[in-house]
């Protein structure tokens, strides 16, 4: 290699490490804001399995190739990030950023970049104005990242984003005057808009609505629907993406569900992996294009930003170890590496971290380090780089199992649907099952066309109990009402709502007094199309029809497994639930479930 020139540039910041981090660490932002192009990655498996990374790139009259060396890093402390070029001025480019404490509440960062060049242009640029240049532009962005973290901007980085034409605009107005005028908007379209035409693109490419609404601080509900309508009315474009187990990626994505294959192929992890509504599949957004165009590529591919999930990611040469410090918070991890091979699930109490020992195919923990060290040693003769990842990443995803369990979603995506003959597994959902009592009766008494009015404003009644709750109706048969949510605790609360507010809903008809019998049971089941719409099939289905058929009217019928949810059984800790157990139709053993009595509805304060 070439002689080496490197420069440390030392900024102070009045805020704490942690405030810094996601600004100053998210690589693929910093290079945005920098100004540095787009790059197209070509992922190259090797024959031991593993995968090399080539860019190319364009910047000023440079042609510019190289090789991404994974980055390193420690959550909240420091990252490096090597590149070796193969074609342009410079042959080598090390860039790493350190924030400690300095014992005062604030931070000393230290920005360190080393060059090498691979021609006489390179020595030229490295010799003058390379290493000013970046300083200048470095610290103006620190500048701006403390004042974001001191919460005095709303983003960490200015940006440039192209000017919307006149047309574009009158478009755009007429466009958030659809959404406002649909129900949906909820006050949020125009700053989405707003947010949209002036944001950074490494925020637009994948726009997750779970992290608007909490950098919002707005309802996640209504949030989605916001969106959702927004994609409706030309503003936004849907995709789901079928993201990677190990890395996370959005290793392949598709417009509709039923152009979404039952699995992908991850060539950074190298490795196969199937469809899985409840984890791995994830509906996110982009601008439309007629409102703002998203280029294709990179900023960035690697960096603890673009995988916040990935606490420690550190490289390990042949049979070496090495201890980083690093305190890790109790939670659930994963410990595996970058490269193909074994993993192994962790629950972290605290303290002092175990061990990771890296073997060919496995990954397996040893005796814990010391506390506020992570350990790791290399068992095999190849380099390989240990991730140390939260497993708590799929909560910010709004995953097919939630989005398909939303009302708003069934109303405008109808067209929404899997491939026929195909289906998927869903790990759990909550499914209500209601029925009119004496129904029959009641055709007798008012007749075809008052009994039909009647059963008519009966599901708009359920309907909008339904949706406030997060579920979504997903049949009628006859005087039933099948509904799913996909949290339990959203059900029990619809079913409580329900029959405690079924009193006021009589009022309106006249002198009719409908009694809803209602069951609910959570369990695994498969989602497919059936009458070209979204609809579950299973055994869970089948138990929450028949724990419905056991419901006398005016009370709710849960199975036992439900009933011991604890956030269930919270809500429901000061009602009388009378256990049964009997064998149900279809069903060979008995089944115990538990009713919710119409008379401790009716003396319950809660």
């Amino acid at each position: 290699m070439n002689s080496t020139y490197d420069r440390t540039f030392e900024w102070r910041f009045d805020q704490a490490p942690e405030a810094l981090w996601p600004a100053l660490a998210d690589t693929a932002r910093f290079n945005e804001a920098a100004g540095l192009p787009k790059h197209r990655i070509d992922e190259v498996t090797q024959p031991d399995g593993s995968v090399r990374f080539f860019a190319k790139a364009r910047k000023g009259p440079f042609n510019l190739a190289w090789e991404e060396v994974p980055v390193e890093w420690v959550d909240g402390q420091w990252f490096r990030h090597d590149r070796i070029f193969s074609a342009g001025p410079i042959a080598y480019l090390s860039a790493s950023l350190q924030l400690e404490p300095d014992g005062s509440g604030g931070t000393l960062g230290r920005y360190t970049l080393k060059a090498s060049p691979a021609n006489f242009l390179g020595t030229f640029l490295l010799k003058t104005a390379f290493f000013s240049s970046v300083e200048q532009t470095f610290t103006a962005l620190a500048n701006s990242a403390s004042a974001w973290a001191a919460q005095s901007r709303e983003m960490p980085f200015d940006t440039s984003p192209p000017a919307l034409e006149p047309e574009a605009r009158e478009r755009l107005s007429n466009i958030l005057a659809r959404i406002t005028k649909s129900g949906n908007d909820h006050g949020l379209s125009q700053r989405l808009a707003d947010w949209m035409l002036t944001a950074q693109e490494v925020d637009l490419e994948r726009i997750r609505p779970l992290e608007l609404s909490k950098r919002w601080g707005t309802d996640e509900r209504k949030t989605i629907e916001m969106c959702l309508q927004a994609v409706k009315a030309g503003l936004m474009q849907l995709r789901w993406d079928l993201l990677c187990p190990r890395c996370r990626g959005a290793k392949l994505t598709a417009p509709s569900l039923d152009r979404l294959p039952s699995g992908a192929h991850c060539g950074s992890c190298n490795i196969e992996y199937d469809r899985d509504f409840s984890r791995n599949v994830e509906l996110t957004f982009q601008p439309s294009p007629a409102i703002r165009k998203i280029l294709s590529g990179e900023f960035c591919l690697f960096g603890p930003m673009s995988t916040p999930h990935v606490k420690v990611q550190i490289a390990l040469e042949p049979s070496d170890s090495r201890a980083v410090p690093a305190i890790l918070p109790p939670g659930d991890y994963r410990l595996r590496t970058l490269e193909i091979g074994g993993e192994v699930d962790i629950t972290h109490t605290g303290g002092a971290f175990p061990e990771a020992l890296i073997k060919e195919s496995e990954v397996n923990t040893g005796v814990h380090s010391d506390a506020g060290t992570v350990r790791a040693t290399n068992c095999t003769n190849r380099r390989r780089t240990l991730i140390i990842e939260s497993r708590n990443w799929v909560r910010e995803a709004l995953t097919a199992e939630r989005v398909t369990t939303l009302q708003t979603f069934r109303d405008l995506f109808s067209d929404q649907i899997l491939r026929p003959g195909d289906e998927v597994g869903i790990s759990q959902v909550t499914l209500m099952f209601t029925d009119l009592r004496g129904s029959t009766a009641l055709y007798e008494r008012v007749g075809d066309a008052g009994a039909y009015r009647l059963v008519r404003e009966h599901f708009a009644f359920l309907a909008g109990v339904i949706r406030e709750r997060n579920g979504t109706v997903v049949k009628t048969i006859g005087d039933a009402v099948m509904a799913a949510f996909n949290d339990p605790a959203d059900a029990i609360r619809a079913a409580l709502e329900v029959q405690r507010s079924i009193t006021a809903f009589n009022e309106s008809l006249d002198g009719e007094n409908l009694v809803i019998k209602l069951g609910l049971h959570y369990g695994p089941c498969i989602a497919v199309t059936l009458n070209e719409k979204l609809d579950y099939f299973g055994s869970t289905i089948n138990m929450a029809a028949r724990l419905q058929g056991e419901s006398d009217g005016g009370d709710i019928i849960l199975s036992d497994e439900l009933a011991k949810d604890p956030i269930v059984s919270a809500i429901l800790k000061n009602f009388e639930l009378a256990p049964e157990n009997r064998i149900l139709k279809g069903f060979d053993t008995p089944t115990t479930f538990m009713r919710l009595t119409a008379q401790s509805l009716a003396t319950s304060n809660t």
